[in-house]
């Protein structure tokens, strides 16, 4: 009698810098990886991060575009190990600058956060689980891979993560347009959590009495900033105002 053979969850992880970021972090495995011939330029610094284990394969480019339903794959394309989020609350004495994101939807935009909260510095992001985007190969693709070397946690609701977060004793600065206080004119109290709202609604209301209202000054208020360009912006300015950067 043959015993069963244990089931390996593989996720795909697609573009050159998703790829070396994912093999810098060694947070997680990189089983096979899939390119062309002749192989992209990046190759070669690919290959040199490569472990032994990792199978590569050499395939036709039309491969790769079903693989990962994009054009946007630099002729490279790998099966990993599953996406690591934390499984741990965030410790204010530890991971004092943080970042929610309630219900970010856009993959890009998403991306784009947490490409921007690894350059300014932040110990960690939530995330919430209704009605976002999951952080999926084409988030990572968007982030320039640098999602592999953040600290995320799943939240079930954006409610429940204030909550928690107010409860540790994190001071909560939501991102509005309306009877907001200019960011950089903000004396921020740290440990921190910064609220990014979704694209179309905003932060949600339950949450809207949590924490001190914050905005970016514009040019018409009936038009907002994108919301990866305003957390950016705001991530920058919190970040270099109290000497982070």
């Amino acid at each position: 009698m043959t015993k069963n053979k244990q089931v390996i969850a593989k996720e795909i992880v697609f573009g050159v810098h998703s790829i070396i970021e994912l093999l810098k972090a060694k947070k997680r495995k990189l089983y096979s990886i899939y390119t062309t011939k002749p192989t992209p330029k990046a190759w070669d610094k690919i290959e040199e991060l490569l472990p032994s284990y990792t199978m590569i394969q050499y395939v036709d480019k039309k491969l790769l575009t079903k693989m990962t339903d994009s054009d946007d794959h630099q002729n490279i394309v790998g099966l990993a190990s599953p996406f690591i989020t934390r499984n741990k609350p965030f410790d204010p004495k530890k991971q004092k600058f943080l970042l929610l994101l309630d219900g970010i939807q856009d993959t890009k935009n998403l991306g784009a956060i947490l490409r921007s909260a690894y350059c300014t510095n932040l110990d960690g992001v939530i995330v919430t689980q209704k009605g976002s985007s999951p952080i999926n190969a084409a988030a990572i693709k968007s982030s320039a891979g640098l999602a592999e070397h953040m600290e995320i946690l799943s939240a079930t609701s954006a409610s429940g993560a204030v909550q928690a977060l107010k409860a540790s004793g994190y001071n909560i600065y939501l991102a509005t347009v309306d009877n907001s206080k200019n960011v950089t004119a903000v004396n921020y109290q740290f440990p921190l959590c910064v609220v990014i709202g979704n694209e179309a609604t905003g932060i949600s209301r339950s949450i809207l009495n949590a924490g001190e209202h914050i905005s970016l000054p514009q040019r018409n208020p009936d038009i907002s900033y994108n919301a990866s360009v305003a957390a950016g912006i705001i991530m920058f300015n919190i970040a270099t105002k109290n000497k982070i950067l």
